[in-house]
């Protein structure tokens, strides 16, 4: 994959991420528009497993090359969100609190963050954009955080993200027979766009406009 190394860049990868996974979607739905019902029934039911499928190939991409984009400029820490530093240390912060660390070497990774401003962001931790396979509104609130991105507009869409796409979704991975009604049809296809839509403009608002630096 070519690398975001300008703001034009980042839209164009984002777009043609973006671009080939809605085609997918479209022609499977009109697919089902033309199909008789007994192949309607298997093609709905492939339509729940594509769609959150782009779905959250859409926003693991999108975040990756977004991060990926900021390192890129090699902005030191003090220049940047503080989120991009907090970014930095949560894998470490996560490893010490398992291993459950001594007072001296929790004092050390506190003096390593209270001195770490002038570091400069060049390298994306992709644990930090983790799916875990299983994009429930939980997941994607952390990923948002970690980009910075305001969470509050689908909060309205949690139940969508979280039951018919993903609870549907596993189910159907599991091998259980999982019915999907022809009147869901709109409803899954055209959320699951708009949704891929909000988190990629998202992130792209904020590379045109450089919020990603420090106010």
């Amino acid at each position: 994959m070519s690398k975001p190394y300008t703001a034009d860049d980042f839209s164009s990868l984002v777009t043609a991420d973006r671009t080939w996974r809605i085609r997918e979607i479209s022609d499977l739905k009109t697919a089902i528009r033309s199909a008789d019902q007994n192949l309607g029934r298997v093609l709905l039911r492939a339509l729940v497993t594509i769609s959150y499928a782009h779905w959250e190939g859409h926003v693991r991409n999108s975040a990756k090359l977004y991060l990926t984009h900021v390192a890129l400029r090699k902005h030191p820490y003090a220049s940047l969100n503080n989120q991009f530093l907090k970014n930095y240390f949560l894998p470490r912060l996560a490893a010490l609190s398992k291993s459950k660390g001594s007072i001296e070497s929790r004092c050390n990774l506190l003096d390593e963050i209270l001195a770490s401003s002038n570091r400069s962001f060049s390298k994306v931790n992709d644990d930090l954009i983790n799916t875990k396979s299983n994009l429930n509104s939980e997941v994607l609130k952390e990923i948002c955080l970690v980009c910075d991105v305001s969470y509050q507009e689908f909060i309205e869409h949690e139940a969508f993200i979280d039951a018919m796409l993903l609870k549907r979704r596993n189910a159907i991975a599991h091998g259980e027979d999982t019915f999907m009604a022809k009147d869901d049809l709109d409803e899954v296809t055209n959320t699951t766009v708009a949704l891929m839509r909000m988190f990629g403009d998202a992130l792209d608002n904020k590379v045109q406009l450089k919020t990603y630096m420090a106010a």
